[in-house]
This record gives structure tokens, C-alpha cells and sequence, in this order.
């Protein structure tokens, strides 16, 4: 379980002056971070260490992380916002 430190640093880490990936990120990360295992909160760190412009290509779906990690991921965030 994520403490309140911890949540904090990675809510400011969430927000990145994109909006796109702002709207994303800054709702993933508090309302679905905190129960996550510790495996994928490590994935999201690990996600939070790549480029905006990266990132904003995978979740408009342009592309894919060629790393597993980071492409399980960018799929469970995408599968958060996107209709079944």
C-alpha cells in the first residue's frame, strides 16, 4: 500500500502540462494506484519516467511501448476511459 508521501510525489509526477495526459494520468493515479500490487505500481513509476511525447503517442494509440511492463500499463490505464 502507497503512503500519503508517496502518493503525493507521484500525484505531482502525474501531472505533466499535457492535458491529455493529465486527464489520464492525475485521476489513474488516485483513484486506482493506491490498490494496485506492487509490481504494477512499479510499472507506473517506470511509466512516469518516460517522455510526454511518448506517452501522449501510446494513449492516443499511435504506438506501442515496446517494453511488456510499460505496454500492460498503458492498456490498463487506456482501459479505465475507453467503453467497453
Amino acid at each position: 500500500m502507497a503512503d500519503a508521501i508517496e502518493l503525493n510525489r507521484l500525484f505531482w509526477h502525474s501531472r505533466r502540462g499535457m492535458l491529455e495526459l493529465d486527464v489520464l494520468l492525475v485521476p489513474f493515479v488516485k483513484e486506482v494506484y493506491p490498490d494496485l500490487d506492487a509490481e504494477d505500481q512499479a510499472r507506473y513509476r517506470k511509466l512516469l519516467e518516460c517522455e510526454d511525447q511518448d506517452m501522449f503517442g501510446w494513449f492516443m494509440q499511435r504506438g506501442e511501448p515496446e517494453d511488456a511492463d510499460l505496454r500492460r500499463m498503458v492498456r490498463m490505464i487506456l482501459d479505465r476511459v475507453q467503453p467497453k
